[in-house]
């Protein structure tokens, strides 16, 4: 019998990539919090790394159960600044006009742990990001459509920002939020079959 999989994040991108690949997780939110001054000195790539773990570790003292846990944190990064969630609508604003037609690094840090096997395997993938030139006028609307305050680097692959991204190198759905061939590579290193995880 197959553990069961519980993803330890609020992201609706994640969860929602995880059910269109056929998993269908139990949602259980860390409440880690990612803005916490002990993160500051950490790179970009250091930084999701370390709150994937944390997250992953947090969730994992609330489950009694055989599971598969997944702990996962995503960061944009931007000449070697991380730029996370904007929050705000000016901030949203003034990194899209920083960000139109560069290109930076979207990292997203993974953690999974087998709480049966006692096994935990960390990693991230990196995808490099192009944008579009984009207009002040299209800036200003896709902000306030609220869609970019809450997302790593303030745009979605998936989401109303797609039409502004040129091209990525590298993996795609890492950049929606979740690895899914790092995830199938971690799932075969635990010793599950991958089709054994779908519902």
């Amino acid at each position: 019998m197959p553990p069961k999989i519980v993803l330890a994040s609020s992201s609706p991108s994640r969860l929602r990539l995880l059910n269109n690949a056929g998993i269908k997780p139990e949602v259980v939110v860390s409440g880690v919090d990612e803005e916490d001054s002990a993160y500051s000195k950490l790179t970009p790539s250091e930084l999701v790394i370390a709150l994937a773990i944390v997250k992953a570790h947090t969730v994992r003292k609330t489950i009694n159960y055989p599971a598969l846990i997944i702990g996962c944190d995503s960061t944009f990064e931007f000449e070697g600044e991380s730029l996370g969630k904007p929050i705000t609508a000016e901030n949203a604003i003034a990194r899209a006009k920083l960000l139109r037609g560069k290109s930076g690094l979207l990292h997203t840090g993974h953690c999974i742990i087998d709480t049966e096997k006692g096994i935990e395997i960390s990693d991230i993938a990196t995808t490099r990001v192009f944008f579009a030139e984009m207009t002040d006028e299209e800036i200003v609307s896709y902000v306030a459509t609220g869609e970019p305050l809450n997302v790593a680097g303030g745009f979605t692959l998936d989401g109303l920002s797609s039409p502004f991204i040129a091209k990525i190198e590298g993996e795609t759905s890492n950049v929606i939020g979740l690895s899914l061939p790092l995830l199938r590579n971690a799932v075969n290193k635990l010793g599950y079959r991958w089709f054994d995880l779908l519902s």
